[in-house]
């Protein structure tokens, strides 16, 4: 059997394979989502920080982790302060073909009381229908920035149950996904627990790989807003997402790998 006809096969069998089976060969591909950017702010602190600027700084600091800790492939949406429209980041993960697509943001309160009381880390994943009020408002304000109404893309209804199919595993990894990032989150940084939640986020909604969306914290409460601009409390962050993707990743990896043949019992004469 010659070298040529050994490659040949393998490049056969990898077009065989399921994408989660290739995701255990090599290493992972992650899209990394900081919100906002150029003119959209975002939320603001008390002293003035910005969503946009808090959300890089938390994504590079990932990104940083994920490659160094996990030897993970890592895209960002953007790289820098500049506008990039929501349809665009759902459109550049999926040209990535990511295992995973995570999106950081900072939350915020609308009324000097609420500024002055609500704090702690949200985890979102998607849904038609929010978990409660709070996750309606978070959707509310981060969907702001989205088109007013997505383009008629002519989808007949069999290619649209099609394309509902294909996400329903991906929907359920993302589930996943966010309980183990938001468990690591809260035992690292000893933040208030508002939980995991499901929310109709637009940037969440056509990424075809399990997708979460991270409330870091509430930049709009005075003490935590504060935190949220500290080196030392942007790494903690940063080194929890990473570990709750490593604990994720272990999961599906031990879940998607090849099961070992059944040897039949000997028989008894």
């Amino acid at each position: 059997m010659t070298l040529r006809f050994l490659a040949l096969a393998r490049v056969l069998v990898l077009l065989c394979l399921p994408a989660s089976s290739l995701a255990a060969e090599r290493p992972a591909r992650i899209v990394v989502d900081p919100g906002h950017g150029g003119a959209q702010e975002g939320a603001t602190s008390p002293t003035g920080l910005l969503e946009k600027e808090v959300s890089l700084q938390i994504a590079h600091r990932v990104r940083a982790h994920l490659e160094k800790q996990l030897g993970a492939q890592v895209l960002m949406t953007r790289d820098e302060d500049q506008s990039m429209p929501l349809p665009e980041r759902v459109e550049f993960a999926n040209k990535q073909r990511p295992d995973l697509f995570l999106s950081i943001h900072c939350n915020a309160m609308p009324t000097k009381r609420t500024r002055a009381r609500v704090q702690g880390i949200e985890t979102y994943f998607l849904s038609a229908n929010a978990s409660n009020a709070t996750a309606r408002a978070a959707a509310d304000r981060e969907n702001a920035e989205a088109p007013a109404a997505r383009e008629a893309r002519g989808d007949s209804t069999l290619a649209f149950i099609l394309h509902d199919l294909a996400r329903t595993e991906a929907h359920q990894d993302s589930s996943r996904l966010a309980y183990a990032i938001h468990q690591k989150l809260i035992a690292a940084t000893g933040g208030s627990d508002r939980g995991v939640l499901q929310a109709p986020f637009y940037v969440l909604n056509g990424v075809e790989a399990p997708a979460v969306l991270i409330e870091v914290g509430y930049i709009s409460h005075p003490e935590e807003g504060a935190r949220l601009g500290r080196a030392e409390h942007q790494e903690k962050l940063a080194i929890a997402i990473t570990e709750g993707v490593r604990a994720f990743l272990a999961e599906v990896r031990k879940r998607d790998a090849p099961k070992p043949p059944k040897v039949a019992a000997p028989s008894t004469p």
